[in-house]
């Protein structure tokens, strides 16, 4: 059994401990989530593949699967945030947007997003679109050059670090479900006249709008939309990346850290998020990192105590 445990990684034990988290809600919630029997298998199935998949990759330790065993992270995080699309809204049917604007407006003394009205401009609209997008390009970016660069332990850490950070953010929507103000301070229908921009923010906003299952030219897209605003889950993982970038030196840490930057700024620019999110987001990365550390060397320390009981030592290579 220790054996078989210490195959796990630190971020395949944070995966398969938020899918059990999940199947734990679809069945205490089934009466109110509709697909929560196929939600749960979805679920089963995914662990499955990840116990599997560890166990393989430790046994044979072959570039292939140690790459797949690596890089299977990304689309589960993806799976994950698409699954809670059909469960958040059932289990916590309130919106509290009001509370958050209220907080804006304590703070402020005004709404952000409508101050922030007044400095449009279609190139300055652009610029943060295309940031704002890239969002989904800087994981890839950072785990491609520290997967080509540095240790296999390296981008473990790295990895633990991103998804773990995701599955806390994810547990904020559960507490604080919200739309953002593109849809509460302003007409959602209005965005591509009140914020157009020159050749790429309106097929990107498109395709953020698809990412968030809103349909295309529905007449009530906030039914539709994800509730995913507090916290913001842009601010929290881009500081991670630009927080990993650095600690690793890697070769794009300064162009990583200027589409962070432009991207902070585009969820409020662009109306995606209120303030107080961001705020939420700077909170929740800096206790990622810290509790991340602590919980990333005490698995690992366990890793290692079943392994010398066992007789074995750390005989990885170390694929770059």
């Amino acid at each position: 059994m220790k054996r078989f445990l210490a195959a796990f990684s630190p971020a395949d034990v944070v995966t398969i401990g938020f899918l059990l988290f999940l199947i734990l809600l679809n069945l205490v919630f089934h009466a109110r989530v509709e697909m929560w029997l196929e939600l749960t298998a979805v679920n089963v199935v995914v662990i499955i593949g990840i116990v599997l998949l560890a166990q393989a990759a430790n046994r044979k330790q072959t570039p292939l699967l140690t790459g797949v065993h690596r890089w299977y992270l990304y689309p589960a995080v993806l799976l994950i945030f698409k699954e809670l699309y059909f469960i958040i809204r059932p289990i916590h049917p309130v919106d509290y947007d009001d509370l958050l604007i209220q907080i804006d407006r304590w703070v402020f003394g005004t709404d952000p997003t409508v101050w922030l009205a007044q400095f449009a401009h279609p190139v300055l609209t652009e610029i943060l679109q295309i940031a704002y997008w890239s969002y989904y390009l800087l994981f890839i970016i950072l785990g491609v050059e520290i997967y080509r660069r540095h240790t296999l332990k390296s981008f473990d850490k790295a990895g633990f670090l991103i998804v773990y950070g995701f599955y806390l953010s994810y547990l904020g929507y559960f507490f604080l479900p919200a739309v953002g103000p593109r849809f509460t301070l302003h007409d959602f229908s209005l965005m591509d006249q009140e914020l157009p921009g020159l050749l790429l923010a309106v097929p990107l906003r498109d395709f953020i709008n698809a990412a968030e299952s809103i349909p295309a030219g529905n007449e009530n897209p906030v039914d539709y939309v994800q509730r995913d605003v507090f916290p913001s889950g842009h601010t929290q993982l881009s500081l991670i990346v630009v927080y990993l970038a650095f600690h690793f030196r890697l070769h794009s840490r300064w162009i990583l850290t200027v589409l962070t930057g432009l991207l902070i700024v585009g969820t409020v620019y662009l109306r995606y998020h209120y303030f107080v999110d961001l705020i939420a987001g700077a909170l929740l990365f800096a206790f990622t990192v810290w509790s991340g550390r602590h919980l990333e060397l005490w698995w690992n320390d366990l890793r290692y105590s079943w392994r010398s009981d066992d007789g074995l030592l750390e005989t990885r290579p170390e694929i770059r």
